[in-house]
């Protein structure tokens, strides 16, 4: 009598979660040629998202040639700026140039109920099979503990694969299941943050007078000192004909506060630098999503046997105050675990060894080269002084330096620094500390 065989798996690879993740990892392998199934548990990919920000696409260069032809834009951002706010006072570094508004353009501002959609059928044109309205409940193993598919909340729905990649956001349960985040320090809230955040409906002409824009130039405003001292920042977005503004706090720093995210970005709006920008603005949507901030140390393993994990699911979010991006660092890493699941699959090992090549392929990219690099910044970004002391002691150095007060003589800036330092607790030694954190990460 032959010796029983095990049945081949149904899939190549099953990809769970039609994000930007998911979809570029499904749409790579499906290029390759292999079997995919993507997975996503909406009824339609970008059916339970409703961001509205910004996506830079330069990696989709190499995913989605011409993409800035095909993907659906909502404005290109032109005018960048950082503004540091105290209750009563703003400071802001403003840039624009007509640069990004052409081809091949920087960023743009988009809707991801949009964006997840053409993502999606880009895989499925490719080949790959979208499963919607299904949820991976857990990992099926061999009788050696290694990854051969997922369970579904369907009856009767394991789908067995060669290899899993796990594209299921922020606090991923198959990660979990996988062991990959065993070695993480602390604990998952403490490097988690949570954003809160309202589509604001105005008409696309007063939108362009208030934000000086034209055309389909758009302005992405990222916001620090405005969050009551919670550990967090601010956003305020420009789309056709709608702005999307909100608040990202800390989910630990928000819990000991005692406050609501809703007050924590009522207050936000009402700013004497913001509210001009939304009078009559018409409330549209309001959405909540928690965000992976804790950067390159507190990422899981990336690679296990028969699974890899991407984008949200592997805290792939850069949180580095002048940078907040995981879009992009998203559709790198799923273009490259597709790639290394297709390597694997054709050596016919996908053992963690045999999937290897995607911790390689990473490094060499910008994906853990820019978390590397800026490993640091996180914890300096959150820290009270960043969050408490800076906005309001350079926004006071700025008052003191623009204010003409004769006929006394115009001070010196090392003055102005060290008098408002010395009122607001801030040592010499801790500018110099921070000043020279900032300067290893941003070399």
């Amino acid at each position: 009598m032959p010796p029983e065989t095990n049945p081949p798996p149904a899939f190549d690879v099953v990809v769970v979660g039609a994000g930007p993740a998911g979809s570029a990892a499904a749409l790579e392998a499906a290029r390759a040629g292999l079997s995919v199934a993507l997975l996503e548990r909406g009824p339609y990919p970008g059916a339970k998202n409703v961001y509205g920000g910004v996506v830079y696409g330069r990696i989709l260069d190499e995913l989605v040639p011409d993409w800035w032809e095909h993907m659906p834009v909502q404005r290109w951002v032109t005018r960048r700026s950082t503004m540091l706010l105290t209750g009563s006072q703003a400071l802001t570094v403003d840039f624009r140039t007509e640069d990004w508004g052409r081809p091949p353009y920087n960023g743009a501002t988009a809707f991801r109920a949009e964006l997840d959609g053409w993502l999606a059928r880009l895989a499925e044109e490719a080949g790959a099979v979208l499963v919607p309205s299904t949820t991976a409940t857990g990992l099926l193993r061999d009788a050696a503990g290694r990854v051969t598919g997922v369970r579904t909340d369907r009856p009767g729905g394991d789908l067995t694969a060669r290899v899993v990649i796990a594209c299921d956001g922020v606090n991923s349960f198959l990660a979990k299941e996988a062991g990959l985040f065993a070695k993480v320090p602390g604990r998952q809230a403490e490097h988690t943050s949570l954003g809160v955040k309202e589509t604001l409906a105005l008409p696309r002409e007063v939108i362009e007078e208030r934000f000086a824009l034209s055309g389909r130039h758009g302005q992405d405003i990222e916001i620090l000192g405005c969050t009551g001292g919670i550990p967090g920042g601010g956003f305020l977005y420009t789309n056709l004909e709608s702005v999307s503004v909100g608040v990202v706090l800390s989910v630990t720093g928000l819990a000991a506060s005692g406050e609501r995210p809703e007050a924590v970005l009522a207050g936000l709006k009402e700013h004497p630098a913001i509210a001009p920008l939304l009078r009559g603005a018409e409330l549209k949507e309001y959405s909540a999503h928690l965000i992976p901030e804790g950067g390159h140390d507190t990422m899981p393993e990336l690679v296990g046997d028969g699974i890899l994990v991407a984008g949200d699911a592997a805290a792939m979010c850069l949180a580095a105050g002048i940078w907040l991006e995981g879009v992009n660092y998203a559709l790198g890493a799923g273009m490259y675990a597709g790639r290394a699941a297709a390597s694997a699959v054709a050596a016919g090992d996908t053992s963690r060894a045999g999937l290897a090549g995607y911790r390689r392929l990473l490094e060499d990219s910008f994906v853990l080269a820019d978390h590397r690099r800026l490993r640091r910044v996180p914890g300096l970004v959150f820290s009270d002084r960043v969050q408490r002391s800076y906005p309001g002691l350079l926004c006071e150095v700025a008052q003191g330096f623009f204010t003409v007060d004769n006929p006394r003589p115009k001070p010196g800036l090392r003055r102005l620094l060290s008098d408002a330092a010395r009122r607001r607790g801030v040592r010499v030694r801790h500018l110099l500390s921070d000043a020279f954190t900032s300067a290893r990460s941003f070399r």
